[in-house]
């Protein structure tokens, strides 16, 4: 199967950037940033689109000029800031879900000097989804899947997806790797635990050899240029970025 290069965006919070030397301010990307580039690619053609809704391109199913649009963690800011932009221009986009910080905050963190920031209650992701938009899974804990044992592991993949289905109703069917990490084994109980694909923290457009549960991606920064975001998604900018 041939197919163009598909990129698939990576954010975590919408919002006003901390102050500089703030750890992990580059995550933050500021709200009208976020609005010129979602204009961009709708000024240019492209359609954003939830993972769901993006995997028949990935496939080869459909064709068209696609980007996948995926936030990380659950924050309260996308639901604030990104919602009403998506909408704007028809686009969808999947939230990966720390499903046991349900109305919590990016606990994670803590210890290294980020400020926590709220996440989605269960009212607030049943609204991401009435606004058109997926919900994804991001395991119960944020878990750095291969430190765990075998089973610790199952849960956190397994009962995250439980809990979010439990909250919205409706099938759970998209996965991201917390951290990036990941071991065979953790792809093979991803996939037998129903979801239908899984993304990564590996850089690079998705290419149609990719395995469609260890899917690169594409980040977008808070010190991301319009112009630097063309390349990303347009030009093989982040394909150099791909591990050998």
């Amino acid at each position: 199967m041939n197919r163009a290069p598909v990129p698939i965006l990576t954010y975590h919070q919408i919002e006003a950037p901390p102050p500089r030397g703030t750890p992990y301010r580059s995550l933050v990307v500021s709200p009208g940033a976020f609005a010129r580039q979602m204009g961009l690619l709708k000024l240019l053609g492209y359609t954003g689109l939830s993972m769901s809704a993006l995997q028949p391109y990935l496939v080869g199913e459909k064709h068209g000029k696609v980007v996948g649009i995926t936030f990380d963690d659950g924050y309260v800011n996308n639901l604030q800031h990104a919602l009403p932009v998506l909408q704007r221009h028809g686009f969808s986009a999947t939230c990966y879900m720390v499903s046991g910080q349900m109305a919590g905050t990016n606990v994670w963190d803590q210890g290294k000097a980020v400020p926590a920031k709220p996440l989605m209650d269960a009212a607030q992701l049943r609204a991401w989804v009435a606004g058109g938009q997926e919900l994804g899974a991001h395991t119960v804990t944020h878990a750095d899947l291969p430190a765990l044992a075998p089973a610790a592991a199952l849960e956190e993949i397994v009962g995250c997806k439980r809990a979010l289905e439990a909250v919205i109703g409706s099938p759970v069917t998209q996965f991201c790797y917390p951290y990036g990490r990941f071991t065979p084994q953790h792809v093979a109980t991803v996939r037998d635990a129903g979801y239908t694909a899984a993304t990564t923290t590996s850089r690079g457009r998705t290419r149609a050899s990719d395995d469609v549960w260890q899917l690169p991606r594409v980040p977008v920064h808070q010190s991301t240029t319009l112009a630097l975001f063309w390349c990303k998604v347009a030009t093989a900018y982040e394909d150099r970025r791909r591990p050998a």
